[in-house]
């Protein structure tokens, strides 16, 4: 074996550990068999009868797949293969960040929603539909921010227009309920688009400059999911949006030393949720 290579297996064993160090949900290999049922919030829930989403589809390709994030609700995944095939009739392939874990519940780094198989991101970064990314790609590239936050602009050298496509062919989904962007992007979107009506589900939210974070609706058969309040009217195209993206600006000229947050609390699960975490069947890695 190559040095280089070695060092991947060294850093992929020490990136897994961690990954799924100290929470529960994150070891279990398996989804829990049956019918899905989505159990409580976006940022504090589960789900059962979830369905991996294949590595490597029509239009699209799994990153990071050695963190077993890649679940979902059977809505969510027929969504993200009908948005990959759409995406390859333009001659382009997605790159697909997290979706959820096998049963889902919290994760221990990353995420604070992704819980009940609704969530997934989409990296800002697409390829040319014939291009497969070898395993270690998949492990090692990343994503490019698209924003410059000093100037409270998009980096218009790296914005491209399939990036605008895919939001805007996201966004006419009916079972989206919203899009969380980066506040730049939101604006920039505002101030290009002549047709304001898809951009009520674009959302600004921190970070989210590097990937698009499409959130689908509680399904109509799903009881016992706790769906987020509905959106405000308009286009979000305010005197709000402004002022999130100078805080974005003044924060990235006066940085402060990071701190990393805190995973999510398994406090506030439904009661529900314990059992399926703790199913026989759950295998743990």
């Amino acid at each position: 074996m190559t040095a280089r290579f070695i060092g991947f297996l060294f850093w992929l064993f020490l990136s897994s550990t961690l990954t799924h160090a100290g929470n529960g949900w994150s070891d279990v290999a398996y989804p829990l068999p049956g019918l899905p049922q989505v159990i409580g919030s976006y940022a504090a829930g589960c789900i059962a009868g979830a369905v991996p989403l294949p590595l490597l589809g029509d239009g699209y390709q799994v990153m990071r797949p050695s963190r077993n994030r890649y679940y979902g609700h059977p809505v969510l995944i027929a969504f993200v293969e009908r948005l990959g095939r759409q995406v390859a009739a333009s001659g382009r392939r997605l790159l697909i960040g997290d979706l959820g874990q096998p049963r889902g519940g919290p994760m221990p780094s990353g995420h604070r929603s992704h819980q009940i198989g609704l969530d997934v991101d989409i990296w800002f970064l697409e390829l040319p539909r014939g291009r497969v990314l070898s395993p270690l790609d998949t492990e090692q590239l990343g994503a490019p921010s698209m924003i410059r936050a000093a100037e409270g602009v998009l980096d218009r050298t790296l914005w491209s227009l399939q990036d605008r496509t895919i939001l805007k062919l996201a966004s006419q989904a009916p079972e989206v309920e919203r899009i969380f962007v980066n506040p730049i992007i939101k604006q920039a979107l505002c101030a290009s688009e002549m047709d304001h009506a898809w951009l009520t589900k674009i959302r600004p939210w921190w970070g989210h400059d590097d990937h698009l974070h499409i959130r689908l609706a509680c399904p109509p058969d799903a009881g016992q999911c706790q769906p987020q309040k509905p959106l405000p009217s308009g286009d979000g195209c305010d005197a709000d949006l402004a002022r999130w993206v100078e805080e974005i600006r003044q924060a990235a000229l006066s940085p402060k030393p990071y701190q990393k947050p805190k995973p999510p609390s398994t406090d506030n699960l439904p009661a529900t949720c314990d059992a399926i975490l703790h199913s026989p069947t759950a295998w743990k890695r």
